[in-house]
């Protein structure tokens, strides 16, 4: 936060450690290992091995995330080009460690890329202004700096390279895929009415910004959403209780992929719970306490307030 210009470093980093990458032979680049077990992302992660443990690299992508969702918006562009963004993240934090590459930057870099891979143009000097913005808005000299071309010339050659690293360590595949298409589909093929179809884009949302993208494919966590929320709501829906077995996932598949949903939402209620009050004090006298409104989960980000239990009801497979 104290810092009142980039890392000079950071450029002449990001560019080596691009050279180094495409120097390499990439099997593990291979579209079908940008799936991973939980046991490889919560224990091996390249963060992992520089002595980042799974609360800091969590909070470090709940970071980008919401830089990302910010700066989207302060660009106007799509959801779906953030989401885009967003996964380049995660996958890139699978290949290197956040303990070499300052997030921000390769946040910055990774809408830039989302903008041409969703075919969402958006300027690179527009790109490179919001995100210093954003970035040292705690100073208000900030807006005023980056239009000047010295600092801009810099800034943005830290995100030029910052791009070429994210495209050699993804080996350039850049088609990536998100679960809302293979969502919209379901929820058109099972006729569901309009309050869980929003219910389910909410959820996946969400999803989006957790590691479950790099465990299942778009298509099994569309379908496991629209059976959360299903569920959640108390509605019906499909013609046969086996529904799901029509979009390619087996109950089985559907049974992990609901649980692990439940651990994200659960772990999120906890870590969001307000702190018991402090005893009070023994020479204060004792006074009746006003009624005391119920705790309401519900809010922007990153997820939204449905029962636990009711998921637990018999009969729901």
């Amino acid at each position: 936060m104290g810092e009142e210009h980039p890392r000079k470093r950071s450029r002449q980093h990001f560019e080596s450690e691009a050279r180094h990458v495409s120097l390499l032979e990439s099997p593990q680049c291979e579209t079908s290992k940008w799936y991973f077990s939980r046991e490889e992302i919560e224990r091996f992660s390249p963060s992992r091995k520089d002595g980042i443990d799974l609360v800091k690299e969590s909070f470090l992508r709940s970071s980008y995330c919401t830089f990302l969702q910010r700066l989207g918006m302060k660009l106007h562009v799509s959801q779906v080009t953030i989401a885009c963004a967003m996964v380049m993240c995660h996958r890139f934090y699978m290949r290197q460690s956040h303990a070499k590459n300052d997030w921000q930057t390769i946040a910055t870099a990774s809408l830039f890329l989302a903008c041409k891979a969703e075919d969402e143009p958006c300027q690179l000097s527009s790109v490179v202004v919001a995100s210093y913005e954003i970035i040292y808005e705690w100073d208000p000299s900030a807006s005023i700096r980056i239009h000047q071309t010295e600092c801009y010339h810099e800034f943005k050659e830290i995100i030029l390279a910052g791009e070429s690293l994210l495209l050699s360590t993804s080996a350039f595949h850049l088609d990536i895929e998100l679960p809302y298409r293979p969502l919209a589909a379901a929820l058109n093929r099972l006729n569901a009415w309009p309050d869980l179809a929003t219910a389910a884009w909410n959820f996946v949302h969400d999803w989006i910004r957790t590691t479950l993208c790099l465990q299942y494919k778009p298509h099994v966590i569309a379908t496991a959403t629209v059976h959360l929320a299903a569920t959640f709501q108390n509605a019906k829906v499909g013609s046969r209780r086996d529904w799901w077995l029509e979009f390619g996932v087996t109950t089985k598949l559907l049974k992990e992929v609901i649980q692990e949903m439940c651990t994200l939402i659960e772990v999120d209620r906890r870590r969001n719970m307000p702190p018991p009050p402090p005893p009070p004090r023994r020479e204060l006298t004792w006074s009746i306490p006003a009624a005391v409104k119920p705790v309401h989960m519900a809010r922007a980000y990153p997820f939204h307030s449905y029962p636990l239990q009711s998921y637990s009801q018999a009969g729901i497979w």
